[in-house]
C-alpha cells in the first residue's frame, strides 16, 4: 500500500476489481489447490473478503515477502509436504501455466524452485537491475548474479554490444515456490555474505548448500506494475 510511484497499488481498479484480487484470479487459473492473500493491511483485507478471496493477516515486521508466507503456511495449517508458491501482488497479467510449472520443480530432493528466460538483448545482460542465473546439468541454480554470467570470454573480447553466437544467458524471474518443511526452515538460515555482497535473497538459500530448481520459459512474463504508466497498460487489457 505505500508504493512511492503508485499509492494503494494493490486495491488500484482493472475492470471493476482491486488489482489484488485480479492476482488471486490469475493465480486460481494454475490449478492450485489453494489461494490465499497474504497482507498486514486492512483495507487489503477488506477488498478480498468483498470479492470472495481467502486472505490472511499478517505481521507488519517481516524482512521479506518469504517470511510473511511462512507465517501464512503455519497458521492455515498446511502439510509439511504442501508446495507453496509465492507470488507477488502487483503481478495481475502472470501466465498461469509458469506458476504451475514452477510447483511442479519441487521433489523430495528439491525443495525450492524459481523460473528464468532467455536474454536476446546486450544491453539486458550488462544491465546490473537484470539478474542472470546459471544452471547446472539437472536444471537447478548454480548462482545467480547482477552480473553478466556465464561470461563468453572470447565472445566479449570482439564485442560488447551484441550477443555472440550461441550464447544464451538466462534472466531470473522472481516467482518462487517452496515445500512447506523448508519454508519453515528458511527463515531460520543466517544471512550469507554473497547475498549482501550482491543483494539477492535467494543466495542464502545456495550458500547453505539447498538446491534451487529453475523451470526456464522461451519468453519474458508480461511484466507486474509498478509505475503510473504500467497501470494503464493493465486496465486497457481488463478493459477489453
Amino acid at each position: 500500500m505505500a508504493s512511492t510511484r503508485l499509492p494503494n497499488k494493490p486495491l488500484a481498479d482493472l475492470g471493476g476489481k482491486p488489482m489484488v484480487v485480479r492476482v488471486a484470479e490469475r493465480a486460481a487459473l494454475s490449478g492450485a489447490a489453494r489461494i490465499v492473500v497474504a497482507t498486514d493491511h486492512p483495507d487489503i483485507a477488506a477488498a478480498c473478503t468483498a470479492h470472495g478471496v481467502e486472505v490472511c493477516m499478517t505481521r507488519a515486521d517481516h524482512p521479506s515477502g518469504t517470511d510473511r508466507i511462512a507465517e501464512v503456511a503455519l497458521a492455515i495449517g498446511l502439510a509439511p509436504d504442501a508446495v507453496v508458491v509465492n507470488l507477488q501482488g502487483d503481478e495481475p497479467l502472470i501466465e498461469p501455466g509458469l506458476l504451475a510449472a514452477c510447483a511442479a520443480r519441487i521433489s523430495s530432493t528439491v525443495p525450492m524452485a524459481t523460473c528464468a528466460h532467455p536474454l536476446m538483448e546486450a544491453a539486458d545482460v550488462f544491465n546490473p537491475n537484470v539478474v542472470k542465473v546459471v544452471l547446472n546439468g539437472a536444471g537447478n541454480a548454480l548462482y545467480f548474479s547482477r552480473a553478466a554470467i556465464p561470461w563468453d570470454r572470447d565472445g566479449f573480447a570482439e564485442s560488447r554490444d551484441t550477443l555472440p553466437d550461441g550464447y544464451l544467458p538466462l534472466r531470473h524471474i522472481g516467482l518462487y515456490a517452496y515445500s512447506n518443511i523448508f519454508l519453515q526452515t528458511y527463515a531460520t538460515l543466517a544471512p550469507s555474505p554473497i547475498e549482501a555482497t550482491e543483494a539477492l535473497e535467494q543466495l542464502r538459500v545456495l550458500w547453505h548448500g539447498v538446491p534451487i530448481a529453475v523451470h526456464v520459459t522461451g519468453h519474458a512474463p508480461a511484466a507486474g506494475v509498478d509505475t503510473p504508466a504500467d497501470l494503464e497498460r493493465v486496465q486497457l487489457f481488463y478493459a477489453s
